[in-house]
């Protein structure tokens, strides 16, 4: 089984997620949005399988600075993917996929049981 954490490495959502996900024993590779870039294809599955609303993270810094034209342009999946993938830190981290499937987006002491059934399943 392949997991991959997709984020930034300085996001302290993300140091959390991957602290608990060793902890679990869970073996990941993790995707720096900084070094290698968001995949599109992977945005697309992202949208697929949870939809746009979720993957733009609206309380972060990078949304707060945005001006307000374009945040108002992000108004469906089109525009969503297009600021996603010109701006990676608008995207609600990290995003988490088990063999191709998305099982969080986000992480929080909430969200860790629910991830821990899906990546046991």
């Amino acid at each position: 089984m392949s997991t991959i954490v997709y984020g930034i490495p300085n996001c302290d959502t993300v140091k959390k997620a991957r602290v608990w996900l060793s902890e679990q024993g869970v073996d990941y590779t993790f995707h720096d949005y900084k070094k290698q870039g968001v995949p599109a294809e992977r945005v697309d599955a992202w949208i697929a399988a949870v939809g746009w609303e979720p993957l733009v993270n609206r309380q972060g810094t990078t949304w707060r600075k945005l001006d307000e034209a374009t945040k108002a342009g992000v108004v469906d999946a089109a525009s969503a993917k297009a600021l996603m993938l010109s701006q990676a830190s608008v995207i609600k981290r990290p995003v988490i996929e088990r063999d191709g499937v998305v099982v969080s987006v986000g992480f929080d002491d909430k969200r860790a049981s629910d991830l821990a059934a899906r990546l046991s399943a």
